[in-house]
């Protein structure tokens, strides 16, 4: 050793966890100084000027780089990026619903377009949370890379070489084998290294001939795999959640019975393409709702007539030219086809009404959507004939399930189920402002421009339908009819390539976490040498990286294994007329001494 750099050999014996050891090399190295000067041989005198050379260019990006990818940026960006969402639960967002964020920029002209200019009203296609993503998953690479090279590394070298001073590790214990066990230090350290093994150590026995020979043995690498596996598994989950955003579409239409939905472009009410959405994606699968069906409580008195079960028998075709089968969907249980998932989110009544014109013609025939408005289907609804001569007619009102009139004289819906149905309505004619090819919504009705036929102010009065009945509008204007009850759904339908993956990918980063924070990395060292008198010294130590609160007892493991294997069969000699074995560890042979200093 007097060859060596002591301070070498204190960095050294840090890699092994002996700091007591590295600090008193250290002052070996610092009394090697120079005793005129204080400084080492070879050193700069203390006024000597320090010149930091220049980063340049390169030298900054490289700086730049390795700032990016540390592992403390990584998890700022994560929780930036988890900061960066709050707004999209917090404000409506366009994509999702347009007309709510347009009537929030009415309600609020002070606030309203600042937040708009800071993109919250689109925060996840917005530019800074873009960045902030993109960001996060260079940083991630950038960061599992090189340790998954380094681990690679690390699991392919051999354990650290045994530390001079044991008994310096935090668990350190002493064996002494009996000179009668005829057991030499090289068999010794043979059986400590199958021990070892046995409790799934790697190893390397040094020294195996020598005078004090050695094994050192180090465990818990699957620590740091559970550590990359989360990392990757999270660039995995932002990959997925890219995917569905750039190859996903959703959209919503509303099926009412005995109809047909083909998924095509034109068959959605709404439709949110991905930014590469492309139209040859849509498979030409169709669905045909056969029938909807509701149960309400009819049993409890506390919950009487609140709804148990929806729901929906479907006739599916995967392709125009395939046979037709028949589903059932049902709330949060969705219908899988042609790649995407289907989901039951709504439903109402929708009344079937037929509107003839001044002409007695038929202007408007077919089920009209009604909207509810509480848990008894108070529905509101909306019938527009373009087609009616000589002027156009709308009408505008409510459905009940059923009617009751109350101490008022109003009626009002007093059941889901259709036990009473009737429909009110107030009836308009004029322009509908349809003809000038601008979309309408088709649940309002602008009557600025409209006049009034029916109503409850009006000397004509409101209409009040029963199934079957029909009414004569005033002036000839024409007729309405209450011919029946459909029931409809609301569909939800989701694309999203990605989504299997991130599940897959989410696990994947669970199981890794799980692994990373219960699994610890340990290293163990056992040295043993022959005494003078014939007895066989073994000393152990254990270190682990980083905090390991079970360190203790994996020595008390180790220890136990050691003296099952040299000293429990000259134990068994002790045994009491009852059969105990002696826990003293005194034999006849000789005396086993165990020990362990902290």
């Amino acid at each position: 050793m007097n060859d060596s750099d002591p301070l070498k050999d204190a960095n050294s014996l840090k890699d092994a966890g002996s700091l007591k050891d590295a600090d008193s090399l250290k002052a070996t190295a610092h009394e090697r100084q120079n005793p005129a000067t204080g400084a080492a041989p070879g050193a700069a005198p203390d006024n000597a000027a320090v010149v930091l050379p220049r980063l340049g260019f390169f030298g900054t990006l490289r700086w730049a780089w390795r700032q990016l990818t540390s592992m403390r940026t990584a998890l700022f960006l994560l929780l930036l990026l988890a900061v960066g969402a709050v707004p999209g639960s917090l404000f409506p967002q366009r994509p999702a619903d347009p007309a709510v964020v347009t009537k929030y920029l009415q309600d609020h002209p002070d606030t309203g377009p600042v937040l708009d200019w800071f993109k919250l009203f689109d925060v996840y296609s917005s530019p800074w949370f873009s960045a902030i993503y993109i960001l996060l998953f260079i940083s991630l690479i950038g960061c599992v890379v090189p340790r998954a090279i380094a681990h690679y590394k690390a699991m392919r070298s051999q354990p650290p070489r045994t530390p001079r001073r044991l008994s310096r590790l935090p668990e350190y214990g002493t064996l002494e084998i009996p000179a009668a066990r005829g057991i030499p230090a090289g068999e010794a350290i043979r059986d400590a290294a199958a021990a070892l093994k046995s409790r799934g150590y790697r190893l390397e026995i040094r020294d195996a001939d020598g005078d004090r020979p050695s094994v050192g043995a180090e465990r818990g690498f699957t620590k740091e795999v559970g550590n990359l596996l989360f990392h990757t598994a999270l660039i995995g989950v932002l990959v997925s959640v890219a995917l569905g955003g750039l190859f996903g579409y959703s959209g919503q239409r509303v099926l009412v019975e005995g109809d047909t939905f083909v998924n095509t472009l034109v068959g959605y009410d709404t439709f949110t393409p991905g930014s590469n959405f492309d139209a040859a994606q849509l498979e030409p699968y169709s669905i045909q709702l056969d029938k909807f069906e509701v149960k309400f409580d009819r049993e409890s008195k506390s919950h009487y007539g609140q709804p148990l079960d929806f729901k929906a028998t479907l006739t599916t075709k995967s392709s125009p030219s395939s046979s037709a089968q028949q589903q059932d969907l049902k709330v949060n249980s969705p219908v899988n086809l042609g790649g995407t998932s289907i989901y039951l989110v709504g439903n109402g009544y929708a009344p079937v009404v037929t509107v003839k014109d001044g002409d007695g013609k038929v202007a408007f025939q077919g089920p009209v959507v009604s909207v509810p408005s509480d848990g008894a289907y108070t529905s509101l609804l909306v019938v527009k004939a373009p087609d009616a001569k000589p002027s156009q007619l709308g009408f505008v009102g409510f459905f009940l399930p059923t009617a009751l009139i109350n101490d008022k004289g109003v009626a009002v819906a007093s059941d889901p189920d259709p036990f009473n149905p009737q429909l009110n309505l107030n009836s308009y004619f004029g322009d509908l402002g349809l003809d000038a090819g601008q979309p309408k919504n088709v649940f309002t009705l602008d009557t600025s421009k409209l006049t009034q036929l029916n109503g409850r102010d009006l000397k004509a009065g409101g209409i009040v339908l029963s199934p079957g009945a029909s009414y004569t509008l005033p002036e000839g204007k024409g007729s309405v009819s209450f011919d029946g009850i459909k029931r409809y759904v609301a569909l939800d339908i989701h694309h999203n390539p990605g989504q299997g993956w991130a599940l897959i990918f989410g696990v994947t980063a669970l199981l890794g976490l799980v692994g990373s924070l219960f699994l610890n990395r340990r290293r163990v060292w056992i040295r043993t040498g022959n005494h003078a008198d014939g007895r066989t010294m073994v000393e152990y130590g254990l270190l682990a990286r980083g905090e390991d609160h079970r360190l203790a007892a994996e020595a008390t493991a180790i220890r136990a294994l050691l003296e099952k294997r040299w000293l429990a069969p000259g134990a068994e000699q002790a045994e009491d007329s009852n059969g105990a074995q002696s826990s003293t560890g005194r034999t006849s042979t000789g005396s086993a001494t165990v020990s362990k200093d902290q």
